[in-house]
């Protein structure tokens, strides 16, 4: 009886195997993911209706940027929501999404059919094509120029691998923050959506990732060693770019990073404070004692009219599900929540 089961999975597998690896070959060949240049690009064209369009993520950090600074310049765009597998699926790794970003990231700002790729460019972009009459988000004076793009550097998140330039920007720290937010969200995504970006994704090391935050848990996240260690420097480096923040605000002679001019530099933060008010981690860095002129400061971008037009008016059902779920969990287990406030917790039971 076993040898006939054993010879039926060896033939299952023998008549399976080449099938699903020819259908798994074929679609690779139709989803081949490459990293492409930041900036404007000329040469790619691309179908659109409006000089205008965007294609973006409720969830995604640097989508939230984008469409802030559109929501300060008045820019007026199509709107083209991309799915990423945290709210639901890997969209940005399908055929149609690649045909406009090979790279397989958003945002995306296409003007006039030409996509513009990485946002702290795309931001300089539609400042630099606003419409006449709209506020200037970029100064005159080159030194403050200068000024302003270190500040914007310094909230970007960039690179394949943020974790690594954590030291260097505020914006790199967010991915390690976002680690127990993330692994409430992927609870609700199911397991072959995930096995979706180990076939097909670019960078394999991020479905991987995921694929072991689902397996593991929210309540297990404190069991695995690296994504602690992630969690915990992130913490540390987050609160040295708010202390030179803090040192920056405190000698200036206005609301903003340039003084009274709001530039491309605030656009850049107000995103960081948001994705703390969704990791449930914004009492570990402002409030009370902790940062004052930084609390104050977030306090006005959150005020303006572009937060609520380009990031809470955009709030993905499952982030404000994962938020919840992330805050009940530390609520009911005090060793996680040691380890979110920043504790160094030694793992211990269930």
């Amino acid at each position: 009886m076993i040898e006939s089961i054993l010879l039926f999975l060896a033939l299952a597998f023998a008549l399976t195997f080449p099938l699903a690896f020819g259908a798994w070959f074929w679609e690779s060949r139709k989803r081949k993911t490459h990293a492409v240049e930041s900036g404007f690009h000329e040469e790619l064209g691309i179908p659109f209706e409006q000089d205008f369009e965007l294609y973006h993520n409720a969830f995604s950090l640097c989508s939230k940027k984008v469409r802030v600074c559109l929501a300060e310049l008045n820019i007026d765009y199509a709107s083209h929501p991309i799915d990423l597998i945290e709210t639901g699926s890997y969209e940005n790794l399908s055929r149609h999404f690649l045909a406009v970003n090979p790279e397989g990231t958003v945002p995306v700002l296409v003007h006039r059919g030409h996509p513009i790729y990485e946002s702290h460019e795309q931001i300089r972009y539609a400042a630099n094509h606003a419409t006449r009459g709209a506020e200037a988000l970029v100064p005159e004076d080159p030194s403050l120029v200068v000024e302003m793009q270190l500040w914007v550097d310094r909230a970007s998140l960039t690179g394949d691998d943020p974790i690594a330039g954590m030291a260097s920007s505020a914006g790199n720290c967010i991915p390690g923050l976002t680690l127990p937010l993330f692994s409430a969200m992927i609870r609700d995504i199911p397991l072959h959506r995930i096995l979706v970006g180990l076939l097909f994704h670019r960078l394999r090391v991020r479905p991987a990732l995921f694929l072991t935050m689902k397996l593991a848990g929210l309540s297990r996240l404190r069991r695995l060693k690296p994504a602690v260690a992630i969690v915990e420097r992130s913490i540390q480096q987050m609160n040295t770019h708010l202390d030179a923040l803090e040192a920056k605000l405190d000698q200036g002679d206005g609301a903003w990073i340039l003084g009274d001019f709001f530039s491309l530099a605030d656009v850049s933060w107000v995103v960081i404070f948001d994705r703390m008010r969704e990791a449930d981690c914004t009492d570990l860095f402002l409030g009370g004692e902790l940062h004052p002129q930084v609390t104050a400061y977030r306090d006005r971008l959150f005020a303006r009219s572009s937060y609520a037009k380009g990031i809470w008016n955009h709030e993905h059902p499952a982030v404000r599900q994962g938020t919840q779920r992330l805050r009940d969990a530390k609520e009911a287990s005090p060793q996680l929540r040691a380890l979110l406030a920043g504790e160094s917790v030694r793992p211990q039971g269930n």
